[in-house]
């Protein structure tokens, strides 16, 4: 995968008249700028608990999950997320709500993070509010919205 900003289809009821729509862009987080991704986004007190919510929040979606190197996006609205490499696809499920679909790895990233920084805001992580709002703006522009919502659900 490059380091180039990856460009998303319009959300629904978008225009393709740039003067209207603004779209969020997601970029892949350099090799080189690895280490400074999690405190800058999450805060040096948050970002360890933070990551590891992400990473058991994968392992409780998916049976299959067992660890791996995750790629760091930022977001062109200010927003983050993880998702994990070298795996293509994942069998997500979601109890509580009968979400049961393979997804791929963005995807599946994407749900891990919101579903991590959600947990986190009810644990009183309040300075993750704007990155959680950001993200869910994100979501609403991606492709596959809907598959991510309907996850989230």
């Amino acid at each position: 995968m490059s380091h180039e900003t990856i460009p998303l289809a319009l959300a629904e009821g978008q225009t393709g008249d740039s003067a209207t729509a603004a779209s969020i862009s997601a970029v892949l987080v350099p090799d080189n700028r690895r280490l400074d991704f999690l405190p800058r986004h999450f805060g040096e007190r948050a970002m360890l608990k933070f990551e590891n919510s992400v990473y058991d929040w994968m392992g409780n979606l998916c049976s299959a999950y067992n660890g791996g190197y995750w790629n760091y996006m930022e977001l062109s609205n200010g927003g983050a997320f993880m998702f994990p490499a070298g795996v293509d696809q994942f069998e997500i499920k979601v109890d509580g709500n009968g979400f049961d679909r393979k997804v791929g790895a963005e995807v599946a990233g994407i749900i891990a993070t919101a579903f991590a920084l959600n947990g986190m805001l009810w644990r009183g992580h309040d300075s993750l509010t704007e990155k959680y709002e950001q993200l869910l703006d994100f979501i609403s522009e991606h492709p596959e919205s809907a598959t991510i919502r309907r996850a989230l659900d």
